[in-house]
């Protein structure tokens, strides 16, 4: 199947407005039908990062879930919805509270389709999965636009990380924590899921800091749509000024057969990337991307550059989320506040990623300052 997007015009999240788009975004690429049989049993899975409001941008905006399981209704599909929700060693406790805020809940009580857990598990080769995978015919991924500390952009790819079952997600980042080889793993789950199908939102988006409470909203009126999650991945690092091979896990993915990078091979439908006039995203903070240095000179330094975390406490509110999520236990919690053993940091973010009171920053090496990355 040639690998198609759409991109498509959304200014708001008003109930109606984002049905008609959603459905036209879909529409564009030859409809639910082309891609999911009718009457089959789809895994719905949004980006749910953590307990906030909808107007936070932080996860998949809700109306943009109930306009996907519309038009899976209107397939006669039997709909499941679920995440595995950033709240790594609490994960079965406040799932609940994530869903319920998130407004995902709400979501599903309206349209009567069951909001799931993934509280059980599959192991693959180095990864388990949830098994609601197994229990359904087909997936269906609902990213958030956003950055990424890590990985620069998180997207269709990315998104997927998600299936991976309960605290096992912090054992990936502890014993995969160098970029290439997440990379790889963000890969491999890729090719272990292949989502039959992918919906974007794009409507209000995250550049800087993403994926969380440190990110920067931003005004960017897009819904994507698409059956190859290289290829979104692509459109999406295009729309935000940079080139798809510049994201490891592009790369990656189209090295070895899972997608297209090319742009000049994805049909694209609806609005032209070049008519778009996006201003180019503002990076995160450990992106040597955002500096345009020459990639000889990236490569040669990059083993030297290091970018660790340091807590803003006057953000903190002493919650400890930073202190259950560190997978090399190398945060703690001091009368003064957090306190990081930077001997035994491994640079994966993931701690900012799940502070919800943007009290975690990035530092950056004294050889990064010096030659002004």
């Amino acid at each position: 199947m040639d690998s198609q997007v759409s991109i498509i015009k959304c200014d708001n999240y008003d109930q109606g407005l984002i049905e008609v788009s959603v459905r036209k975004a879909i529409n564009l690429i030859g409809g639910a039908a082309r891609y999911i049989k009718p009457g089959s049993r789809v895994l719905v899975k949004p980006n749910i990062l953590m307990a906030k409001e909808p107007e936070y941008g932080i996860d998949t905006h809700p109306e943009v879930v109930r306009a996907v399981i519309r038009v899976l209704q209107d397939n006669n599909c039997h709909i499941f919805v679920g995440d595995g929700p950033s709240v790594w060693g609490n994960e079965i406790e406040n799932v609940d509270e994530v869903y319920r805020r998130s407004g995902i809940a709400r979501v599903c009580h309206d349209e009567q389709v069951e909001l799931v857990r993934f509280d059980k598990r599959r192991m693959r080769e180095r990864f388990p999965l949830t098994t609601w995978l197994d229990h359904c015919d087909y997936l269906v991924s609902i990213p958030k636009f956003k950055t990424h500390g890590l990985t620069v952009l998180t997207g269709a790819i990315k998104n997927l990380f998600g299936l991976v079952s309960g605290t096992f997600k912090t054992e990936l980042h502890k014993n995969y924590f160098h970029r290439e080889d997440f990379a790889d793993i963000l890969v491999d789950i890729y090719a272990e899921t292949m989502p039959a199908l992918t919906v974007i939102d794009g409507v209000i988006a995250m550049e800087g800091d993403g994926p969380a409470t440190s990110g920067k909203l931003r005004d960017l009126g897009l819904l994507l749509a698409g059956n190859d999650c290289v290829a979104l991945d692509s459109v999406m690092a295009k729309i935000m000024g940079l080139e798809p091979l510049d994201i490891l896990a592009t790369k990656k993915a189209a090295e070895r057969g899972l997608g297209k990078a090319d742009i000049n091979s994805i049909k694209i439908s609806g609005e032209k990337l070049e008519d778009l006039g996006v201003k180019p995203f503002l990076l995160p903070s450990s992106s040597s991307l955002s500096k345009n240095l020459p990639g000889p000179v990236v490569n040669l330094v990059k083993k030297l550059i290091r970018y660790v975390p340091y807590p803003v406490r006057k953000n903190c509110t002493r919650c400890s989320a930073c202190v259950k999520i560190c997978p090399n236990h190398c945060i703690s919690m001091k009368s003064e506040g957090i306190v990081f053993d930077y001997r035994e940091c491994i640079s994966c973010f993931c701690c900012q990623e799940t502070c919800p009171a943007k009290a975690i920053a990035l530092k950056k090496s004294l050889l990064a300052k010096m030659i002004g990355l």
